[in-house]
């Protein structure tokens, strides 16, 4: 059946039901789909069908996706928190099919063995995980072939743009700074940190490659899956259970965002009913409130919402996590086809772009993984050490921090001059502090609480402080450098040896650059900079997490959530604990993993993989 975005093509009852159309719900579609063409699954999504959208489709133009009138994405605002310097943190996911895969930068990045072994959960330890990693992708990149898979739906390979002049420049300057290069960052079983040109989910036709596009649209094409249907511009509220707590269907309402304006308050509450499973894939900020909604979660949050209780699970919505984000932009002198500065800020027209390639490059050229050393450690002070002692040291392979860069400004280009810039990304691989994400009222539309967390634990900040230091350093080792773009860099205090600059020649012409000293105020600096501006990776995760019930799981490691029956999670709420990497590809896995889990118990298949 084609994509509706209205009602159900009259469906009343159906075998799945699919709460979420983002990645982890378009991977389980598609695959119990495939298995069995006379399987009837419904997916329900609030957001609108991403088919030969140009703005999900078109590498360069995903950044369109993320400003606050997107269409494709959706908002959770979080309290004000004195850690952010008194702000709110708005936070965002896909909210359109195909979920972040759809709207996010494409980027390549797996977790290591040692993530997986340290969630400490049966049947999703590396071992068990690696042939999930692979079933998805075909692999096109560097490295051995045994830990990369070659006939998933998912292409990855090297963008069809790469910016040869930047791109080197970066990899040289690293070295200099004492990092390395390195051929495969993302072999999950050996402890490699260091640069790498990046990988992406890009297709021969250069437009993005997502978890709609790859899993489902092709199924819902061919004329031999008339069971399967997708539902867009709606949302699910809750799940029904019948008297013994089963899962027997779910209650969804039109999405008024995408009503005609004088019928938008009028959203009928319909229902459709589920013979065999409801799987509930709406994301680490989206599941956690249908729980609750349907009445599991914490007694005390259910009552303070009116909710009556179905099942007492207090660990619903808590155990929060993001990776911790600081963008630094630097003036360059590089040139209008070397960047996406034009085109974002609409100097150079997209036909223009085009005709120079542009329009298939996300401008994400490097990515890396890295660590302080030990001396470095020693610097951040005896907090920092005795964290470092208990999460890192006995585990060479775990980076600190993540980092991409960027060839172009990432923000509003109003802010800034006209210019080319360059800019690196840095992200907290596993930061301490937690979040967590509450219902306040019985229908969707009551807005939740939600605390972010961020930069709650002084060592979060000291690993974000350390990362603007080096990436700081590498960018003054290159010969792009033209000085920083000062909106976007701490305010050093008047006389600070570690003043911001401009300058009309690289400071590697002028000889051999040595290491910026700070003082205990530019430290400060950088801290309240830090505070005043980080904010979200798009990586939610770990609010429905995995682990005994008496331990604050939600779910266990069949991906049943604890208390009722015929209900599973299968998202990125279900990680116990963060991942070293980008989490795209983490989600994919889990998803392959789940929907080859219910295949199982749907006897669609015999042994999994």
């Amino acid at each position: 059946m084609p994509v509706a975005n209205k009602l159900a093509h009259g469906i009343d009852e159906v075998d799945i039901i699919i709460c979420g159309g983002g990645l982890a719900g378009c991977v389980v579609a598609g695959r119990l789909a495939a298995a069995d063409p006379q399987l009837s699954i419904l997916v329900i999504e609030g957001g609108a069908n991403n088919a030969d959208n140009p703005l999900t489709r078109t590498p360069a133009l995903f950044p369109a996706n993320l400003v606050p009138n997107s269409r494709t994405a959706l908002w959770y605002k979080s309290e004000r928190s004195d850690a952010l310097a008194g702000r709110e943190c708005p936070i965002l996911t896909g909210g359109v099919l195909g979920g972040g895969s759809s709207i996010n930068v494409m980027l390549y990045s797996r977790a290591h063995k040692g993530d997986f072994d340290d969630w400490d959960v049966p049947g999703w330890r590396m071992d068990d995980m690696i042939p999930y990693m692979r079933k998805t992708e075909t692999y096109h990149g560097p490295g051995k072939m045994d830990t990369h898979g070659s006939s998933g739906p998912l292409h990855i390979r090297p963008g069809p743009v790469w910016c040869k002049r930047s791109g080197e420049d970066i990899l040289s300057a690293v070295q200099d700074v004492g990092f390395s290069v390195v051929n495969d960052l993302q072999d999950p079983t050996t402890g490699d940190l260091g640069f790498a040109p990046s990988l992406t989910t890009i297709g021969a036709d250069q437009l993005r490659l997502d978890a709609a596009t790859t899993y489902l649209h092709s199924l819902l094409r061919d004329g031999k899956h008339l069971n399967l249907h997708v539902l867009c511009e709606s949302k699910v509220s809750r799940i029904l259970f019948d008297d013994s707590k089963r899962a027997v269907g779910v209650e969804y309402t039109p999405n008024p965002d995408f009503q005609i304006a004088s019928t938008a308050t009028a959203r009928p509450r319909m229902t459709v009913k589920a013979r065999k499973m409801v799987a509930l894939s709406c994301g680490a900020l989206g599941s956690p409130l249908v729980l609750e909604r349907s009445g599991i979660g914490s007694e005390k949050v259910l009552a303070e919402a009116n909710v009556p209780v179905v099942a007492a699970v207090p660990g619903v919505g808590s155990n929060y996590q993001d990776h911790n984000l600081v963008t630094w932009s630097y003036k360059t002198h590089l040139k209008p086809e070397e960047t996406l500065d034009g085109l974002l800020s609409q100097r150079m027209s997209a036909e223009e772009a085009g005709k120079v390639g542009l329009l298939a490059w996300s401008a994400t050229d490097i990515h890396a993984k890295i660590r302080p050393t030990e001396a470095e450690v020693d610097m951040l002070g005896p907090k920092f050490r005795s964290a470092w002692e208990k999460d890192f040291c006995a585990k060479p392979w775990k980076p600190s921090v993540l980092i991409a860069t960027a060839n172009a400004f990432p923000g509003d280009p109003s802010l800034v001059p006209a210019g080319q810039y360059f800019s690196m990304t840095a992200y907290t691989a596993y930061p301490q502090a937690r979040g967590s994400i509450h219902i306040t009222g019985p229908d969707w539309e009551d807005a939740p609480k939600f605390r972010t967390g961020f930069l709650e634990n002084d060592v979060d900040v000291k690993h974000l402080v350390w990362a603007y230091k080096k990436c700081r350093e590498i960018m003054r080792r290159t010969t792009m450098y033209r000085g920083e773009l000062a909106q976007v860099h701490p305010k050093f205090p008047t006389g600070s040896k570690a003043a911001l600059i401009e300058t009309d020649e690289p400071l590697t012409s002028q000889g051999n650059v040595t290491d910026l000293t700070y003082s205990a105020e530019d430290d400060q600096a950088i801290e309240q900079d830090l505070r005043e501006r980080v904010g979200t990776t798009w990586h939610s995760m770990g609010t429905c997490r995995m682990g005994p019930q008496d331990e604050g799981g939600v779910v266990d490691e069949r991906l049943n959530v604890y208390g009722v029956r015929g209900l599973k999670v299968i998202d990125l709420s279900i990680p116990p604990r963060n991942v070293g990497a980008n989490t795209q590809m983490t989600a994919y896995a889990l998803a392959e993993k789940g929907a080859d889990i219910l295949l199982h118990e749907l006897g669609l298949v015999q042994t999994e993989v």
